[in-house]
């Protein structure tokens, strides 16, 4: 950790960096394969939950009943397997059945009290219907568009049109990763996923805004020099919050993993899974398009300006010169450059005028 905490301070003040803005392409070329991936997953459907596509939702509660159990016994009712079977972590399990199924809600109650042996005051029935859904659908939807306007014109404000693109760009990014990553795994959409891809998307922008800020601050005033260029600059100015976006990310992963993977996994509390899945992949895909995303597309705009062309020219032809200098530079056999040397009897000496008169008032040292 000290090891680590060294590392930071040293991309602070720049003695060691790594070039994400230069190697954009690379970043660029690997997120569009992951974007792909996530389209292919897309197109082959989401599993979306009882809210949206209309169905009914049975609630057993006894002791010591496994899903396995109840998912038997919702299986020998509708005759197949579709329904939906979780532990809601309280020491219930709930069971979703699709609006497709044409079974009375009273018969299905009824064979659950048989099957399972539980009263029929235990099991607590509510129907959604599809309607319901749809419109929680148009609210998200809705919601999401609101959210990423009111970030446009915040960034635009606040910032630049550039960084509000930039921005723009890798929110949406992380949104279709994270959307895709659930049509492939298969999980269940619900109200929670929705709720996770709006605090992914808050996070995201949180961390881009802080890089942001700091690629600011690094690149105020600088068309009066002629060191750095502006890319230049922005990558210094990533790296300097580099280590603070990976300890960020990693201690937020932390307790969001241990929701999926003890909570969902080992305890079999399915329920988690809808919002810790959407955080643990939004969060993680955050990270890395503030990083290689959202920094390299905004430097790569700004150098299309023409006052960054300007820097950029100038930047290059102080190096060509200071190049040619090194290169007329006088070395040794070692290929080293070597100063101009001072006779060794000059070393030590005091040098004075030649000509240098006395004052009156000076004594003349003679005795």
């Amino acid at each position: 950790m000290p090891r680590f905490g060294n590392l930071g301070h040293r991309l602070y003040q720049g003695e060691v960096s790594f070039d994400f803005v230069g190697r954009r392409k690379l970043w660029y070329s690997l997120s569009g394969v992951i974007v792909v991936l996530a389209a292919i997953g897309l197109a082959m459907g989401l599993h979306l939950g009882i809210e949206f596509k209309g169905g009914s939702v049975y609630t057993v509660t006894k002791p010591g009943l496994t899903v396995a159990q109840a998912q038997d016994a919702a299986n020998g009712i509708t005759h197949d397997s579709t329904a939906v079977v979780q532990h809601t972590g309280t020491g219930e399990v709930r069971i979703q059945v699709s609006s497709a199924e044409k079974v009375p809600a009273s018969t299905f109650i009824e064979g659950l009290s048989k099957d399972l042996n539980v009263q029929t005051k235990d099991i607590n029935a509510q129907v959604i219907g599809p309607s319901w859904g749809h419109e929680i659908s148009q609210k998200a939807l809705l919601g999401l568009v609101i959210f990423m306007v009111l970030v446009t014109v915040y960034l635009a404000v606040a910032f630049e049109w550039r960084m509000a693109v930039a921005a723009l760009v890798a929110l949406i990014h992380d949104l279709l990763i994270t959307i895709g990553v659930y049509a492939l795994v298969g999980f269940e959409v619900t109200p929670g996923t929705v709720i996770g891809f709006l605090t992914i998307l808050g996070y995201s922008l949180y961390d881009t805004v802080v890089v942001f800020d700091t690629v600011k601050e690094n690149t105020r005033g600088i068309t009066k020099q002629n060191k750095q260029t502006f890319s230049e600059a922005a990558n210094h100015g990533l790296n300097q919050t580099l280590v603070r976006s990976i300890n960020t990310t990693v201690v937020a992963l932390l307790p969001v993993s241990a929701l999926l993977f003890i909570g969902g996994g080992l305890l079999g509390a399915g329920t988690l899974n809808d919002i810790s899945l959407a955080l643990f992949i939004g969060l993680a895909a955050g990270a890395y398009s503030s990083i290689c995303v959202a920094t390299p597309l905004y430097a790569q705009l700004k150098e299309q300006t023409p006052q960054m062309r300007a820097l950029a020219k100038k930047v290059l032809g102080r190096r060509a010169a200071d190049a040619k200098l090194a290169a007329e530079a006088p070395v040794d056999a070692a290929g080293e450059a070597v100063e101009d040397e001072i006779p060794a009897g000059m070393v030590g000496q005091r040098s004075e005028p030649v000509s240098r008169s006395r004052s009156k008032g000076r004594p003349s040292g003679n005795r």
